[in-house]
């Protein structure tokens, strides 16, 4: 994934996915039953060892798809290295070939004024990137995802989904290219900070306007008319004091095979929406649990706290850009005929400086999510009191991702708990809870301890 058209793809992905329709009004289906746990995770002996009950659980997992999910997975790490080296080598290309700034000067002859003229290049540049980037995001994104039967879209339905990209991207990026530029210009000593700042104000524009705004023009959202599944969430979101009076469903399946959900959303905007294939492939119990942890995410602040954590991140890596690109456009500026920071013919530069930069920063990415969603993890838990459910929905998400890594490997390349931490964290909940076993708790409770300590 490339900037700048990954970085709005990104945004989206962190955006919420609802917007107003009319109500579903088809025969609700039969819901999934939720399966009973294996017997080292039921409670019926008395007692839960949370080892035992995570290794019950990730065995039920056959051997022939955990070995297809790693696969997939640990095929991801190579392609976020071949991603940013195949990006970083457009990026340069552009620059020594003499074609960035062959189209600023394109778009200084169709327009005078300034920040039209980065607008101008701004689109040249994201057709320019999206042509020359299409070999491997054919192959990621279309190719790879049916040879592992994640994807749902047809060649045509593929490209007609990357060209709704690429327009929002010519109109989202074009009028960010032009606020940056604007700001160098006017900034030059300082505009790292503010460029971080707008950058920042930016992709909060961007949760604002994405659920009515964006997400229609991929999926089509409508009312949750099923009230078996409405009202357990929405008593769910009172318990935890959001204010929701309705449910969303997205058809996620005409895309992908992934199941999805989240309560997310800014100001007026905020949505509780299932994707169709976590409504048709799931039990309430995991319904539940799902969206206990999407709450965990809403309740918790995490798109607040994410965009402080990750607007340190944005300006430490503008503050390198600054560091680092003038020396470079110095010392080739007779091959690039890039006159300064402020000339927006250097934009492939700043791009591969801060995608190295980011590059780099990967743990710490992944771990700034990936502790969020352990938090909401918890949350989820404790909201809905549905701990196999959530073992299940762990299990169903192996599908896309390696169950089972080494402590570095989650620590490196996870955004996400693994989902034999996410089973664990599942089964010590439970453990604490007898009143959530296949046993009443009183029975579990009249069982006497065993000598040593259940619980690990």
């Amino acid at each position: 994934m490339r900037l700048p058209r990954s970085a709005l793809l990104l945004l989206l992905a962190l955006a919420p996915c609802a917007s107003a329709l009319r109500a579903q009004t088809a025969v609700p289906a039969p819901l999934v039953q939720l399966p009973p746990p294996p017997a080292a995770a039921s409670g019926a002996s008395g007692s839960i060892d949370v080892d035992a009950a995570t290794r019950a659980y990730l065995d039920l997992l056959p051997a022939d798809k955990k070995a297809k999910s790693d696969a997939y997975f640990e095929g991801g790490y190579w392609l976020q290295l071949w991603g940013f080296l195949y990006g970083s080598a457009i990026y340069l290309l552009l620059l020594q070939s003499g074609a960035s700034a062959k189209m600023r000067d394109r778009a200084v002859a169709m327009v005078r004024w300034s920040p039209f003229q980065s607008m101008a290049y701004a689109a040249q540049f994201i057709v320019a990137m999206t042509v020359l980037s299409l070999p491997l995001d054919i192959y990621q994104g279309y190719f790879r995802e049916h040879q592992y039967g994640m994807s749902n879209l047809t060649l045509g339905g593929w490209f007609g989904e990357e060209g709704k990209g690429l327009a929002i991207g010519l109109v989202l990026g074009s009028i960010a290219v032009a606020v940056l530029y604007a700001i160098v210009r006017q900034l030059q000593r300082s505009w790292w900070v503010w460029g971080a700042i707008a950058a920042i104000a930016f992709s909060a524009f961007i949760g604002l306007i994405a659920p009515v705004a964006i997400v229609p023009m991929f999926n089509s959202p409508k009312r949750l008319a099923d009230q078996r599944v409405v009202q357990p969430i929405l008593s769910l979101a009172r318990a935890n004091g959001i204010d929701a009076q309705e449910v969303w469903e997205i058809d996620a399946s005409k895309q992908t095979k992934r199941v999805s959900a989240n309560v997310s959303g800014v100001a007026g905007t905020m949505r509780i929406t299932l994707n169709d294939n976590l409504l048709n492939r799931s039990s309430l119990p995991e319904i539940e649990a799902v969206m206990g942890h999407e709450m965990g995410h809403y309740v918790l602040n995490h798109v607040y706290k994410g965009l402080a954590e990750f607007g340190i991140i944005i300006v430490l890596g503008f503050a390198l850009v600054n560091a680092f690109f003038e020396r470079l456009r110095a010392r080739y500026e007779s091959r690039w005929k890039v006159v300064g920071i402020g000339d927006v013919a250097g934009l492939p530069l700043i791009i591969l400086l801060f995608s190295a930069y980011l590059f780099v920063m990967t743990p710490v990415l992944n771990t700034i999510v990936r502790t969020q969603e352990y938090e909401a993890d918890v949350f989820g838990l404790n909201a809905s009191r549905q701990p196999d459910g959530f073992a299940q929905a762990a299990l169903m998400l192996s599908e896309y991702r390696k169950m089972e890594p080494g402590p570095w490997e989650e620590i490196i390349f996870y955004d996400h708990p693994s989902g034999r931490t996410r089973i664990h964290t599942s089964m010590r909940w439970k453990a604490e809870n007898p009143s959530t076993w296949s046993v009443p708790a009183a029975t579990a409770a009249a069982t006497p301890p065993p000598a040593s300590p259940p619980v690990k």
